[in-house]
């Protein structure tokens, strides 16, 4: 038995979850008027991709308050893109259909909901909002605009991969799900060079409590939002601990953060951790259930069954030991064939889509709040050492 039979034998085809190549094959292409505000790493990043998508998007406006920032953005855009170092002139601009937000995240709300009011559909990097209050005001306001598309930049669970790992989680292929285990580790200091050191917050924002989540917001939200979303659910208890345990320059963030989160309703514990102090596991993501386990990086993952679900799929003969099944050498079966494009390209392709159709994304208001409601969680708990429990008033 190959991949490909085991697959369509244990039901996880032919679902209607098809790759996001072709969605939305047959809708007319129409290029659409986009500005970026924000052009750091990421806001470069996202340009990118847009450049190799022409036939959806056409940037024409793009802002920064850095110079510098400003300067490295001309080669992801076209020449005829205006640069600004106040968004607000973007919005005023009635040509300009979408906005992308990718600044420091204390600044997230406060554009979005500009943007929102100026009639613009908006694409938000993650974290949606700062806190959980600027979260629960954009989604009232959100709810308030339901012509306008309201998108949150978590690319990696537009792939195809996460979709069909959902799929596996809500059929019950991997059982009783128990446990969650996801770290995002890396070994350096997270810090960007400052030339010029009165800009040193600015640049380096990410290490200072006001601008940003730290950790548990820049890498583990990723993971902490498709677990809400491929279990419909959300955490009712959060505990968390954290230090600035490996690089003490001045920084305010932690470097070193763990957190569990108790899933009542799903009976599931989720342990979630990152350091900047060791890249050995580096991405790592693990949900593990009574009769399999998933092992996910961005762009592949494989499915390790536990040893009743391989006798019943016929993986291992019982008296040869043969194989039967195109399996890895540590006995994990790959979910796909190939791996997955960036998840951005697959993001932004919604994104367009759902500006055309009018359908609101995966990623949306409501996804995003939860999400952004849980980072502020692991912080307060981090920060202050008391158990966070979820309120009626977040759902």
């Amino acid at each position: 038995m190959h991949r490909r039979s085991f697959f369509k034998k244990s039901a996880l085809l032919g679902t209607g979850i098809l790759m996001a190549d072709h969605l939305y094959a047959g809708l007319s292409l129409k290029p659409l008027n986009v500005a970026m505000v924000g052009c750091g790493d990421r806001g470069k990043g996202v340009l990118s991709v847009i450049k190799q998508m022409p036939t959806k998007f056409n940037v024409v406006a793009y802002c920064d308050v850095l110079d510098f920032r400003l300067a490295e953005t001309k080669k992801y855009v076209p020449t005829s893109a205006v640069a600004y170092k106040d968004y607000r002139k973007i919005l005023d601009d009635k040509s300009i259909e979408t906005v992308f937000i990718a600044t420091p995240l204390n600044e997230h709300f406060g554009i979005a909901k500009d943007a929102i009011e100026s009639g613009k559909h908006v694409y938000v990097e993650k974290t949606m909002t700062y806190n959980i209050k600027e979260a629960l005001a954009l989604r009232k306001l959100i709810n308030q605009h339901p012509k306008q598309i309201f998108q949150v930049g978590y690319q990696y669970r537009y792939s195809p991969l996460y979709f069909k790992v959902k799929e596996m989680i809500q059929s019950g292929y991997l059982g009783k799900v128990s446990q969650v285990d996801c770290r995002w580790d890396r070994n350096w200091d997270w810090r960007r060079p400052v030339a010029d050191k009165t800009l040193e917050r600015k640049i380096n924002w990410r290490m200072y409590k006001e601008y940003s989540g730290g950790l548990p917001a820049e890498l583990l939200s990723h993971q902490i939002d498709f677990i809400n979303w491929a279990f419909e659910t959300q955490p009712d208890e959060i505990v968390a601990t954290g230090g600035v345990d490996v690089f003490k320059d001045g920084r305010e963030t932690f470097d070193n953060v763990q957190a569990i989160l108790r899933y009542n309703k799903a009976g599931m514990i989720g342990n979630y951790g990152a350091t900047c102090g060791n890249a050995h596991d580096g991405y790592l993501f693990k949900i593990k259930g009574t009769k399999g386990s998933v092992s996910l990086l961005t762009n592949t993952g494989v499915f390790y069954p536990e040893a009743e679900t391989a006798k019943e799929l016929g993986i291992v003969d019982g008296v040869t030991g043969a194989t039967k099944i195109v399996i890895n050498t540590d006995g994990g079966i790959p979910i796909l064939d190939k791996p997955t494009k960036d998840g951005t390209t697959y993001a932004l392709d919604e994104f367009h889509n759902s500006i055309l159709t009018g359908k609101m994304p995966v990623s949306n208001i409501n996804t995003g709040t939860q999400a952004s409601i849980c980072v502020a969680m692991i912080n307060e708990a981090s920060y202050t050492g008391n158990k966070q429990l979820w309120k009626q008033e977040y759902a």
